[in-house]
């Protein structure tokens, strides 16, 4: 198991290695100077050549590569000059928001996703097995813009039961926090609870046609039993793969639903450091996010080492 996960982890690193270098040509394939391009034309020469200099585009481009790469692992992101503060400070204060979200979005999404995909397995050709399915259905299908626009009407504009943006910490003011969270959790939910709803009945039922649950049944045990203690440990195994992919997209594909509900996360800096063309803020953001998809990504193996015997004995 040791030998699997060093293998992994030194993918992990090749990986970040790549997206590194991805990111980093971000600043030179833009046409032109990249000052100019983040900053305007309008601005003076002198103030043109500082930005140039304090960005260190005068070094040869080996050197640069390496000397944004070290300072990135020292904490040292870079100054963006359109949001004017450190980039490390920005994440430091916007990452959280994101966070939090991704983290409670696919919690939700897990929960309801294997308890509804278990009861379609479960009570199969029933009328909760269809509706449960429909519902999954229609889940995967529904754009979460257009279920934020949906929800922001209902529930604030009509009803006027949930604030329609911002965002609170849970410690600062936990009521106005949980109103505040409600809607961007369940848009940012829906699409991993219908993934989980699908995904999970179909290894359910996979697993509960095989041999040893048939001969656990002919042994006289229960069904719950048997549901709990053999068909659902062996029909988790694929959805791990789905977990670590809800995590990943909860939190690197949030930024619709931040802008949606003008909540200040990573999301939302990603994509106005794109309009703004800050990209000492975009490539630092990139690879941060990377970072972020490469850690669950290597969680989600090393779960999969614990959860089958096989890897472990490879």
């Amino acid at each position: 198991m040791g030998r699997f996960l060093l293998k992994r982890f030194f993918q992990t690193i090749l990986i970040l290695i790549i997206i590194s270098i991805l990111a980093f040509s971000l600043i030179h394939i833009i046409p032109g100077d990249p000052v100019y391009a983040m900053l305007g034309t309008d601005i003076s020469p002198e103030y043109h050549d500082q930005v140039y200099h304090s960005m260190g585009l005068d070094l040869p481009l080996v050197k640069q590569y390496f000397r944004w790469v070290g300072n990135f692992v020292q904490g040292q992101m870079g100054y963006s000059y359109h949001f004017k503060e450190d980039v490390s400070t920005l994440v430091a204060r916007r990452l959280p928001p994101t966070l939090i979200l991704g983290i409670l979005s696919a919690v939700v999404s897990v929960i309801l996703g294997l308890l509804f995909g278990i009861i379609t397995a479960v009570r199969r050709g029933k009328p909760i097995d269809s509706v449960l399915t429909v519902l999954a259905n229609i889940g995967i299908a529904t754009p979460i813009f257009w279920l934020a626009v949906l929800l922001v009407f209902v529930f604030s504009l009509r009803l006027k039961l949930l604030p329609s943006w911002g965002f609170t910490f849970p410690w600062v003011d936990f009521g106005r926090s949980m109103k505040q969270m409600v809607m961007p959790v369940l848009c940012m939910s829906v699409g991993g609870i219908a993934s989980y709803t699908r995904q999970t009945r179909s290894s359910m039922l996979e697993v509960i046609g095989q041999d040893y649950i048939r001969t656990a049944r002919s042994k006289g045990l229960k069904e719950s039993q048997i549901i709990k203690k053999h068909a659902v440990k062996n029909a988790l195994i694929p959805i791990l793969t789905l977990i670590g992919l809800t995590l990943r997209n909860s939190i690197g594909g949030s930024a619709i639903i931040e802008r949606a509900f003008n909540i200040s996360g990573m999301g939302s800096v990603m994509v106005e450091a794109l309009s703004a063309r800050d990209y000492v803020a975009l490539q630092s953001g990139i690879v941060f996010l990377a970072l972020i998809t490469c850690v669950c990504n290597l969680l989600v193996d090393i779960a999969y080492a614990y959860a089958d015997p096989r890897i472990r004995l490879e």
